[in-house]
């Protein structure tokens, strides 16, 4: 089975799908900022996800660019593709000849989609998880390949999942305006890794937020946006290294002491960013910090 959902918010639009193939975000999850998204699988052609887009960013609105593609793909009966455009319109079709159960529901601004299914009636799991979430756009999206899981998940089982959020607003090239492009190419259980890599990102927001906060001088914002991230992501390195940073400016120069004696060439870095002006530790913490 594969089950996927497009959807967007007022500043962002999203596909997440899970399925038992590897690398699933290579083949189905397609998007591009301030044109749309777009879902393609079951026999899944991947040309579905550029050339739609290529429709939708010459003018096109769902229906039509999905329509003429369809036309085109004498396999279509075996396939379930939807899309979705920067308008909110979703555009959907799940082939006469698609793997059952399948099945597709679609909502404002979004549409969700399965095959392949254990059980009739995840696409309304999805929908049902969507639309009663709230925050953030990629979350929401996380809840819906939970809630479908929990409907009945794949005949085979679970191996990869993706989610790929980009922003409404146009830009001027391709690869600009990605928020979010997460995958899990191959985990016994990919909803809780990409869980595990949502919360990784949303620490380096607050890690850049942090480091901005810092350049002004707001050390007291910044330390506590950097502890805002370790506690997300205690386990990464960057993250690690941020926050021990801001405690040696409060000064407690400890936890990077710590750090520099687990991962020595931490104190390269630190005599880098001190020259270069990324940091502004005294030389009396720089003297307690080297060997």
């Amino acid at each position: 089975m594969t089950y996927s959902i497009v959807a967007r918010d007022e500043h962002r639009l999203g596909v997440a799908v899970q399925t038992c193939v590897m690398g699933v975000g290579a083949i189905c999850s397609w998007g591009r900022a301030g044109v749309g998204v777009v879902a393609t699988q079951a026999m899944a052609r991947r040309d579905y996800g550029p050339r739609l887009l290529e429709r939708l960013a010459a003018g096109q609105n769902a229906a039509a660019a999905l329509a003429a593609e369809a036309r085109r793909d004498e396999g279509r009966d075996q396939r379930q593709v939807a899309v979705l455009d920067v308008a909110g319109e979703v555009a959907s079709f799940t082939g006469a000849d698609t793997i059952p159960i399948a099945g597709e529901v679609r909502g404002d601004g979004f549409g969700c989609q399965a095959n392949m299914m254990a059980a009739a009636g995840v696409p309304e799991a999805m929908r049902d998880a969507f639309v009663g979430s709230r925050g953030a756009l990629e979350r929401r999206l996380l809840a819906a390949l939970v809630a479908a899981e929990a409907a009945g998940g794949d005949l085979r089982g679970r191996q990869s999942a993706a989610l790929l959020v980009v922003e409404a607003e146009h830009q001027e090239q391709a690869w600009q305006g990605v928020a979010a492009d997460l995958r899990v190419d191959d985990d016994p259980e990919p909803l809780m890794a990409l869980h595990r890599l949502l919360d990784v990102r949303e620490a380096y927001e607050l890690n850049r937020a942090c480091q901005e906060a810092a350049r002004r001088g707001d050390i007291v914002t910044a330390a506590s946006l950097a502890e805002q991230a370790l506690a997300l992501a205690p386990h990464d390195q960057n993250v690690v290294f941020t926050a021990a940073l801001l405690r040696a400016h409060g000064p407690d120069p400890e936890p990077l002491q710590q750090l520099i004696r687990r991962r020595p060439g931490t104190l390269a870095l630190l005599e880098w960013m001190r020259a270069h002006g990324e940091v502004q530790l005294s030389d009396a913490v720089m003297a307690r910090l080297r060997p």
